[in-house]
């Protein structure tokens, strides 16, 4: 009862193919390929990337800089 039978996947594709035609179904595909190939190349491009020195401490960003001492705040 769930499963589908060979016939109704070749009903399902024939539909298929009067909607979107033979064209756009090999540009949507072609169009997909092209996105791989870029996903692949973006992917191999953050591998070439060097990595930052660690010899090199992290510098505190201006909101992050830690108040004065209590030790150096003037007495009123």
């Amino acid at each position: 009862m769930g499963s589908l039978s060979i016939w109704h996947w070749i009903i399902v594709l024939a539909v298929v193919l009067l909607l979107f035609g033979r064209g756009k179904i090999s540009d949507l595909m072609g169009d997909v390929a092209k996105g791989i190939k870029s996903f692949k190349k973006g992917m191999a491009e953050d591998d070439d990337v060097p990595a930052p020195k660690a010899s090199e401490p992290p510098r505190p960003l201006p909101h992050q800089a830690s108040p004065a001492p209590e030790t150096e705040k003037k007495a009123v």
